[in-house]
């Protein structure tokens, strides 16, 4: 994009930052990051030299990783060091705020609770934007009632459902991508928006050390994100350093989110070409999730010997495998391979009409001792390779969690057109 703007009207100023139109880009704007740094509404309220940039480079990383996983946002890409691209949105005025961990101000609302109770499910809580009565929480019923409108689109009950569940897989993608580096993610507060070309409501705004707390360790004597500038007793420039560092800190390893973890690999194992087209949708899959594969051809009938070579040969690097079975009629290849490897190794016959009742039950009768799976569908069967690999891979495991929730949005959206129809 080009790197000179022609920067149309001020659209709005928060505190701390600044939203522009583009002249010559019609349905983008450009948030520009202030070095400001506040608290309490504002309240207290300072200047951190090289704030805008830390934020600026925050949440941009923050919403490229969401970005790649699937989620919607309404980030387009990372203009200057204090400034990045966006679609332009008419916002939502609710902070969703998303709690793992009992702390800060929830404790006030709920006496008894004990700092550090664990929330599994999720807390979720809203509050409605309005610094003169400090961001009352609202409930779900206010947000309703309130018929808010925009960008021509009705605040409804989907669209209430959509910001909920979205919250709380953004909050999960985060928390196990901030895991990686032995941090919790305590909690977190975002906002959405209306694209106003497309109508979708889309994470906004911005997602920084501003938005949520992080603790090393799960300790919060280590806390990084800005609840230290708010227990400041007093605002020194010795402070004040004490609070840039930790924002440094967590811009340089927001970075590391983005990194790829040693990667598997999922080598399918077909019996003949002539299952190519259904290997194929099997390598396409793979990689939607971000899962390299290979495709190989070997018969465990016709040449054992081999087949088990192949086998060895990717046993034989190191690198995490699954191995998946292609093979009609008699499924040789998936318990030869279940039966000389310890990898995870799953059956996808390519089922025909005329005899696929009889020879699936070549996959689905094991001898004993092998612990191959079958799953007939090529897209399912990279599902669940991807799933193995997303216990110990976060972005493999965000691509899935994105899926899950598009897939649950998408009928949702589907459904809320097909009752406007009806009526």
């Amino acid at each position: 994009m080009d790197a000179f703007l022609k920067l149309g009207q001020k659209l709005n100023e928060g505190k701390t930052k600044e939203i522009y139109s583009l002249v010559d880009q019609p349905g983008l704007v450009l948030v520009q990051s202030k070095n400001q740094i506040t608290a309490g509404n504002a309240v207290r309220k300072d200047q951190m030299e090289g704030k805008a940039a830390i934020a600026n480079r925050t949440t941009s990383c923050v919403f490229k990783l969401l970005q790649e996983a699937g989620i919607k946002t309404a980030f387009v890409e990372q203009h200057s060091d204090t400034a990045f691209i966006a679609v332009h949105c008419e916002m939502i005025p609710i902070e969703w705020v998303c709690r793992r961990v009992a702390t800060g101000s929830f404790l006030k609302r709920n006496p008894g609770v004990k700092e550090g109770y664990r929330f599994s499910p999720l807390k979720l809580e809203m509050f409605f934007k309005d610094d003169a009565d400090n961001d009352p929480q609202w409930s779900e019923e206010q947000l309703l009632v309130a018929n808010f409108s925009l960008a021509g689109l009705a605040i409804s009950q989907c669209e209430v459902d959509i910001m909920n569940r979205s919250t709380v897989a953004i909050f999960e993608i985060l928390e196990r991508a901030w895991a990686t580096q032995n941090c919790t993610l305590v909690d977190m507060k975002i906002e959405f928006g209306v694209n106003v070309t497309t109508k979708e409501v889309v994470l906004a705004d911005v997602v920084d050390n501003d938005s949520w707390r992080l603790w090393p360790a799960g300790d919060r004597c280590q806390q990084k994100d800005k609840q230290v500038y708010r227990d400041l007793k007093e605002v020194t420039p010795e402070a004040m350093q004490v609070v840039k560092r930790n924002f440094e800190w967590v811009s340089e390893k927001v970075k590391l989110l983005l990194e790829n973890p040693a990667s598997g690999r999922v080598v399918v194992l077909m019996g003949s070409t002539s299952d190519m087209v259904h290997c194929d949708k099997i390598r396409k899959a793979c990689g939607s999730y971000g899962v390299p594969c290979v495709l190989r051809v070997t018969s465990a009938h016709k040449g054992p010997d081999e087949t088990l070579r192949i086998k060895a040969e990717y046993e034989g690097d190191g690198v995490p495998t699954v191995f998946v079975a292609v093979a009609g009629r008699s499924n040789g290849l998936g318990p030869v391979i279940s039966g000389n490897t310890a990898y995870p190794v799953i059956n996808c016959p390519p089922i025909t009409a005329d005899w696929g009742a009889q020879d699936v039950w070549s996959s689905l009768r094991m001898p004993s001792g092998l612990g191959c799976s079958t799953v007939l569908s090529p897209d399912a069967a990279a599902q669940f390779a991807a799933q193995i690999f997303g216990l110990g891979n976060h972005l493999v495991w965000s691509k899935l969690r994105a899926s899950m929730l598009n897939t649950w949005v998408s009928l949702k959206i589907a459904d809320k057109k097909l009752q406007s129809c009806s009526l």
